[in-house]
C-alpha cells in the first residue's frame, strides 16, 4: 500500500504574512506547478483526500479530475487564531515570545498549538491507513510534517529541520505490515526559503 502526500502549490499571499487556516487562493503559476507535479503521481485509480481550503482542493481537483475528493477539516493547516493574515513582524513581542519559545505546546491566541494539529492529523492519517487502500493526501506543510514526524518518530520540535517540504512537493509513503518508509519524489522551490516567523 502506498500513501502519497502532496503539498498545495504557491499560495496567493505576500511574504512575511502569518497564515494557517485563512482560505488563500492560488497564484498565476498554478497550472505550471500542476504540470510539474503530475509525473510523480501514481498511474492507478486511487482514493483522494484533501484539506477543504481552496489552495488544496483546487490542486486535488486539477490533479485528479473526475475522482471523488474526500474532504476533511482535520487535514487543514494550523489554526493561527488572532494572528491570521497579520505580518509576522507586527505581532507584539510579548504575545509571540511564549509561542516562539515552545511552538509545539503553546497555542496561538484563539488558535492551536502544533501538538493540537499533530493529534488531529495523526488520527485522520491512521484512519486512512486502516482502510488498507492506496491513497493521496493533498494538504499543508504542517500536516505533511506531522505525518512524517509520526511515521519516523521525529520530535515535532525538529520537524521543520528534518523535513524541508516546498510548495507542490510529493512524498511517497510505503506501508507494509510492520513498517512505513518514505521517499521524496518531487521537492522544488520556486521562491527560496519560506519564513514562518518574525525576522527580528
Amino acid at each position: 500500500m502506498e500513501i502519497y502526500l502532496i503539498r498545495h502549490t504557491t499560495p496567493k499571499v505576500e511574504k512575511g504574512i502569518c497564515y494557517g487556516q485563512a482560505d488563500l487562493d492560488i497564484t498565476e503559476t498554478f497550472l505550471e506547478e500542476v504540470e510539474a507535479i503530475k509525473p510523480h503521481l501514481p498511474s492507478d485509480q486511487i482514493k483522494v483526500y484533501s484539506s477543504p481550503l481552496q489552495r488544496c482542493k483546487k490542486l486535488a481537483d486539477a490533479l485528479f479530475d473526475g475522482f471523488e475528493i474526500d474532504v476533511h477539516d482535520d487535514l487543514m493547516e494550523l489554526n493561527c487564531g488572532q494572528w491570521e493574515l497579520l505580518p509576522w513582524n507586527d505581532i507584539p513581542k510579548e504575545e509571540i515570545q511564549p509561542w516562539m519559545d515552545d511552538f509545539v505546546n503553546v497555542p496561538v491566541p484563539k488558535g492551536e498549538s502544533y501538538v493540537d494539529l499533530h493529534n488531529r492529523v495523526v488520527k485522520r492519517f491512521n484512519d486512512i491507513v486502516s482502510k488498507q487502500e492506496s491513497a493521496v493526501i493533498v494538504a499543508h506543510g504542517g500536516v505533511l510534517r506531522s505525518i512524517l514526524s509520526h511515521i519516523t518518530s521525529t520530535p515535532l520540535k525538529e520537524s521543520f529541520d528534518a523535513f524541508t517540504l516546498h510548495y507542490g512537493c510529493v512524498v511517497k509513503i510505503q506501508v507494509t505490515e510492520d513498517s512505513m518508509t518514505h521517499e521524496l519524489l518531487y521537492n522544488y522551490s520556486r521562491q527560496g526559503k519560506e519564513w514562518h516567523r518574525p525576522t527580528v
